[in-house]
């Protein structure tokens, strides 16, 4: 399942655009777009993939894309069978960065905005009493015209950018970028894994890169991560490996190779620990109805 490259202000003409769906199902292909995407499911149910993260859906999910996230929604079998009281309902709002000026990014007052656009890169799952505080706002932005529409949005961000109702929902090792910056000494460690993850990677190797001792690089690399290098060696695999099964023909054989895992038992094993699914059931519940 190939993701489409499109780009949402372009086709609705405005750098926010907030859509409200009533339809017997939702008919978006696996898609990204440069725009940020914040989507309100108001009712219907069944699964979405969001970047490697294969998850269901029901009345009243809420998730915060950032640019160029892959992702769909699929409805379960029942609603392509045309009962009539079944309703795919949904409000959507798409706005481009560049909505806001160069100089906006670069305010102190705008830094919990800058970081909630960059953790929006791995998606995020809105829950509890901020998903209905969005709600509300969500239903009223839909009646908004003109500036009334930014300053509703930027209310909503505003909301988004100090709440603790959230959760990611891609593996950190999906971008590889996340934790990422110019000061960061273990940023060459990111961008190696991340180029290098179907290679074998020693702990002898990966902290020379650090410039560090082995034991120092391990006890840096869980005070940054929270999780061992190896564990974050298998996320990166893993989310690669789930890019193969949504977008090639590879087999499962191949695919664990060109993971880096040099027996396919191993490979089902770490699969299944990280998404609860064998490669084979994430292939078959991915496919589009």
């Amino acid at each position: 399942m190939k993701a489409l490259q499109t780009e949402i202000s372009n086709l609705l003409h405005s750098y926010i655009a907030v859509v409200e769906r009533n339809e017997p199902y939702f008919k978006s292909p696996y898609h990204y777009h440069p725009e940020l995407e914040l989507v309100y499911v108001k009712e219907s149910h069944g699964k979405r993939i969001i970047g490697d993260k294969l998850d269901t859906f029901t009345d009243g999910d809420m998730v915060f894309m950032g640019s160029n996230l892959p992702h769909v929604w699929l409805n379960d079998e029942i609603y392509y069978k045309g009962f009539t009281y079944l309703h795919a309902q949904s409000i959507v709002v798409y706005f481009n960065k560049e909505v806001f000026s160069k100089n906006f990014y670069e305010l102190k007052e705008s830094s919990k905005i800058n970081d909630l656009f960059n953790r929006a890169s791995r998606g995020i799952r809105i829950m509890g009493e901020t998903q209905k505080k969005i709600a509300i706002k969500m239903e009223k932005l839909v009646k908004k015209k003109d500036f009334d529409r930014i300053i509703c949005l930027m209310e909503l961000l505003n909301i988004l950018a100090t709440s603790k109702d959230i959760e990611y929902i891609t593996n950190e090792g999906y971008t590889g970028t996340t934790l990422q910056t110019k000061t960061d000494r273990l940023s060459d460690v990111y961008k190696y894994i991340t180029t290098n993850y179907y290679n074998d990677i020693s702990l002898d190797e990966i902290s020379k890169i650090a410039n560090l001792s082995p034991t120092a690089f391990c006890r840096l690399f869980k005070q940054r991560t929270n999780r061992h290098f190896v564990e974050y060696l298998n996320e990166v695999r893993i989310s690669n490996a789930c890019k193969f099964l949504l977008e090639t023909n590879l087999n499962v054989s191949e695919i664990a190779f060109q993971c880096g895992y040099k027996t396919l038992s191993n490979f089902n094993k770490i699969f299944k620990k990280t998404t609860a699914l064998s490669p084979k059931e994430y292939r078959q519940k991915t496919e589009i109805v």
